[in-house]
């Protein structure tokens, strides 16, 4: 059986539903991961899944080929991929499956798989599985296993709730679902806290009917943005659609990159152990960087793919990591997965233990000039070219350069970023400088680049 190979990425499974990933796929699917589970001497999975299309056709079939290797499953039913994180620790199953295609587009869907130490499937595991079920390699066990309806929402309530210390301020919230899968649990944790809260786009509906569901682009924000301003509220919150991203707008309606929250929030976990690195990815502005310098700590700057990241938050015993992707990860007092919802309220923490505006935070921090992410579409196979392409530029030119994920030049007062997207075929570019007419020069000097190499 051969499927289109593009749905597999470098930290899960997508494509488009039912065209690409559909019952027969997930029956299989559950088949050769059961197979998978099995070999690494285990027999549990916890199984969840977001409130897409196509979820509980996907979820009923990955089961049935996972129960028909002998794997028992643990069903948690509708929750966000942070509460099937949440779950696999409470119950103590390391191995999970959530049917999720997490920020994709609404027709998209497919699978988040989870391994040793609750982390993401890599890259490699997943080859495997998916050679696998391509060759159909699976074995089937002599009795089927068992499946155990579980409901975690009321535990992962108190749980997460439970984590903040919110401070004496009053507070005005915004949030935005973004009419995900957070907007099943939400009002429920919020309930518990002493915050004034306005939802906008709140009721689960995955036809995602006001904006996509990725506060990684700005434009999703645009009703985020009014409603903080015609609130007067303190800080504005959105969530992706399995809610394990997260995007903050501050007092004036302003959207605030990832990176910027960061440096805000880094002096913060720095105080309270300063030898430990903060964990950021190659897409992250400088500012951060100096902002970390700035008091004494230290960074590690590796991949933007979460799952890479959750990886080295966990087996380094990190306390924050994230990036400008809205990845964000708190390891202080949290297990160190990226829980949106979470990020959320750590931010919300922060602001309630003092009298400033989130908009005051950002005006001393160091000053840079750059690009929103710029995603030009190309083909999966030519992404990979243009890439190496960029990489023999700046070896000709004797520039600087790091190849963590794609190449970032980097110049005196500048730096370039080229990656190839892991979740689709897109190019993902980043530019950054000291000055304007800096940002500008090295954008253009790397978009012409990159037209050469295209045509």
């Amino acid at each position: 059986m051969v499927f289109n190979k593009s749905i597999l990425r470098e930290a899960d499974i997508r494509g488009i539903y039912p065209n690409e990933v559909n019952g027969k796929f997930a029956y299989r699917l559950g088949q050769v991961f059961g197979t998978f589970i099995i070999k690494n001497k285990h027999h549990y999975c916890v199984v969840g899944h977001d409130n897409r299309f196509g979820g509980p056709d996907l979820t009923k079939n990955l089961i049935e080929g996972l129960i028909s290797t002998g794997v028992d499953v643990d069903y948690i039913g509708l929750v966000t991929t942070p509460m099937l994180n949440y779950a696999s620790r409470k119950l103590g199953q390391e191995y999970g499956a959530m049917v999720t295609a997490s920020h994709n587009p609404r027709n998209d869907n497919g699978f988040k798989l989870f391994g040793k130490d609750y982390m993401h499937c890599n890259h490699d595991e997943l080859k495997v599985i998916y050679d696998n079920l391509c060759d159909e390699k699976f074995h089937p066990s002599k009795g089927d296993g068992s499946i155990n309806h579980i409901d975690i929402d009321g535990s992962y309530v108190k749980y997460v709730a439970g984590l903040t210390n919110p401070g004496n301020r009053h507070m005005n919230v915004v949030i935005d679902p973004g009419n995900g899968t957070t907007a099943t649990i939400i009002k429920r944790i919020y309930d518990r806290l002493p915050y004034n809260v306005k939802y906008i786009n709140a009721d689960s509906n995955p036809n995602f009917p006001f904006h996509h569901p990725d506060p990684n682009v700005k434009a999703n924000l645009v009703d985020l943005c009014k409603e903080v301003k015609r609130m007067n509220a303190d800080i504005g919150i959105a969530y992706d659609g399995d809610g394990d991203r997260v995007g903050v707008v501050d007092n004036k309606g302003r959207v605030i990159d990832m990176d910027v929250m960061m440096a805000i929030m880094a002096p913060i976990i720095i105080k309270n152990n300063p030898e430990k690195p903060i964990l950021l990815d190659v897409k992250c502005s400088n500012v951060l960087k100096d902002v970390i310098m700035d008091v004494g700590g230290k960074y590690l700057e590796d991949t933007p793919s979460s799952a890479r990241q959750e990886d080295i938050m966990f087996y380094n015993d990190l306390d924050f990591g994230g990036g400008y992707s809205n990845h964000v990860f708190f390891g202080d007092r949290h297990p160190g997965y990226d829980d949106g919802i979470y990020a959320g309220l750590r931010f919300q923490e922060m602001l309630s233990h003092t009298n400033k505006h989130l908009s005051d935070m950002t005006k001393h921090l160091p000053k840079y000039f750059n690009t929103d992410e710029i995603k030009i579409k190309t083909t999966d196979d030519k992404k990979w070219d243009i890439v190496n392409g960029v990489k023999e530029y700046a070896d000709l030119h004797k520039y600087k350069y790091m190849t963590t994920d794609g190449i970032k030049v980097i110049k005196e007062n500048s730096w370039a970023l080229v990656r190839a997207s892991n979740t689709g075929p897109n190019l993902t570019l980043r530019f950054e400088a000291k000055s304007k007419r800096g940002l500008t020069m090295i954008q253009n000097e790397f978009m012409d680049v990159i037209g050469i190499i295209s045509k």
